[in-house]
């Protein structure tokens, strides 16, 4: 975090979103946000599965197209994976989920580490 504040300027915001993992409200993240009040840290809901979902989907293009692939070229790659993508979607299955349980959420008491949802 130190680095991407150094990286920009004083005066603009940085707005991190990040996921409810505990490991980002630690007592040195917490010190960092109390240096830097530019700050500003935004968690995804617990237990979001749209999140995990996105990193599926890249997951699995990887492991299906990428991993052994060779590409001629850049533009190469991107049409492969425009072409994967719309074979996928030839056979679309919807994603349902539900999350009901509140009580099951990562809790911080610092007034820096807020869950915006």
């Amino acid at each position: 975090m130190e680095q991407l504040v150094a990286s920009h300027k004083r005066k603009r915001e940085i707005h991190i979103i990040l996921d409810n993992l505990s490991a980002h409200k630690t007592a040195k993240v917490t010190e960092c946000l109390e240096a830097n009040p530019k700050v500003k840290l935004h968690f995804t809901p617990t237990y979001s599965s749209w999140l995990n979902k996105v990193e599926l989907w890249f997951s699995k293009i990887e492991r299906d197209l990428i991993h052994r692939g060779v590409f001629t070229s850049t533009k190469d790659l991107a049409r492969r994976i425009m072409r994967y993508i719309r074979r996928y979607n030839d056979d679309p299955k919807p994603v349902k989920w539900t999350y009901n349980d509140p009580s099951r959420r990562i809790k911080t008491t610092k007034r820096s580490a807020v869950t915006v949802h």
